[in-house]
């Protein structure tokens, strides 16, 4: 079994730490199984190979890319497994000379993080000085929190609510291991990791926030 694998007999990436074997086909919060990609992309304005990965550990109501978020609930159709090795290839072939990083976005890329270490490694056995930039919603937890900062040169990092009854309303789980995650990143991070800080929901519902 390959080790990007193996680590997904027992899930504990996220908060909520269903503990399901995903390789025997137990779905937990995020309903993801392998980790499975939308799709990719070169973003020559963002000198960026771009990832999408499906699935995600947070149902919000609002969400404009349901169908990325809520696989396979959503009953959408996308490209599925990729072996690491492939994508990697796949990526280096694609990127132009301008191209300074490859990025994951979602859905929610931490809850495949194994999977993405893998890619990471793999394309940077060729291209060592190449950067990695994730976008996460934050609710990992902080073992996994430490892995994503290891590997990242940028992250942008995007706060649904702070209240946690807002933050429970609208993405159906609670703002504390966000707001800690969020702590350390503020606190720790090494230079300028933290491409971006997002606040996304919270002027809904007449608090006043600050970061």
């Amino acid at each position: 079994m390959m080790k990007h694998l193996s680590k997904l007999a027992q899930c504990s990436l996220c908060e909520w730490q269903c503990g399901v074997n995903r390789l025997e086909g137990e779905r937990g919060v995020c309903r993801a199984q392998m980790p499975q990609i939308a799709y990719t992309m070169l973003s020559e304005t963002l000198a960026s190979y771009s990832v999408t990965m499906l699935g995600c550990n947070f149902r919000c109501m609002y969400c404009n890319a349901y169908r990325i978020s809520q696989y396979p609930d959503a009953q959408w159709f996308y490209r599925d497994y990729v072996e690491p090795a492939v994508l990697a290839d796949e990526a280096i072939t694609r990127m132009t000379p301008d191209t300074d990083k490859i990025s994951f976005t979602g859905g929610e890329p931490t809850i495949h993080l194994p999977y993405i270490e893998e890619v990471v490694q793999e394309v940077q056995e060729k291209y060592a000085d190449i950067g990695v930039g994730i976008a996460t919603n934050g609710f990992c937890t902080p073992k996994t929190l430490r892995r994503v900062i290891d590997i990242s040169t940028s992250i942008s990092f995007e706060i649904k609510a702070y209240d946690d009854n807002v933050h429970r309303m609208l993405t159906g789980a609670p703002s504390m291991p966000v707001l800690r995650n969020a702590k350390v990143l503020a606190t720790s991070a090494r230079g300028n990791l933290v491409s971006s800080v997002i606040l996304t929901g919270e002027h809904l519902s007449g608090y006043s926030a600050r970061f």
